[in-house]
């Protein structure tokens, strides 16, 4: 049952960015800080222990979810943190996310099912990048070039166009340059 529920989360996320840029919601602090891996479980043998560094990271988002500091995070927090860096969240799928996070039942997630919130968001952004790098021409090029894209749509059994792909990558070509980086193919995905 447990895997059902984090799946149907894990749906919910993989239409969704789930940005913990902690400068969005910084007050004091100058610095700011993106995280890419989440805290996983401890006792999970295959992943690698967590440093004390990136322990206190999560801890420190946590936080930034909890906005009155009760150990907790409410859908009302949810929705409240998903709204301040731009994304709509429902009610209804915020109390979704919780109960489907929830291990005590109390309709809020503490800071372990906190966890396995990040832990879903860190597998649907690895997914992303696998699906990212299958595009690249030039593998580790950080790009996808309208060849790259008609070359793994033909393989896909899509035949387009030269000027087709081009066209493709355009509507998602924020800054311009003819192709596609990690973040716009992010954006186009989402």
């Amino acid at each position: 049952m447990a895997t059902t529920k984090v799946s149907k989360a894990s749906k919910w996320f993989s239409n969704k960015t789930l940005k913990l840029s902690l400068h969005r919601r910084r007050s004091k602090s100058s610095s700011s800080s993106t995280l890419t891996s989440p805290a996983s479980s401890p006792s999970s043998p295959r992943e690698r222990p967590k440093r004390p560094h990136q322990v206190d990271e999560m801890k420190q988002v946590f936080r930034y979810f909890d906005g009155d500091d009760d150990g907790k995070i409410s859908a009302l927090e949810l929705r409240a943190y998903f709204g301040s860096i731009g994304e709509y969240m429902s009610h209804e799928d915020a109390q979704m996310v919780i109960n489907e996070l929830d291990s005590d039942g109390d309709s809020m997630l503490d800071y372990e099912d906190f966890l396995k919130l990040m832990k879903i968001e860190k597998r649907d952004d690895d997914d992303l990048k696998k699906a990212f790098e299958m595009f690249e021409l030039e593998k580790g090029s950080g790009c996808i070039t309208p060849k790259g894209l008609q070359k793994m749509l033909n393989r896909l059994g899509d035949a387009k166009s030269y000027d087709e792909c081009v066209a493709m990558i355009r509507v998602y070509d924020i800054d311009g340059n003819g192709v596609l980086d990690f973040h716009e193919f992010h954006q186009m995905m989402a």
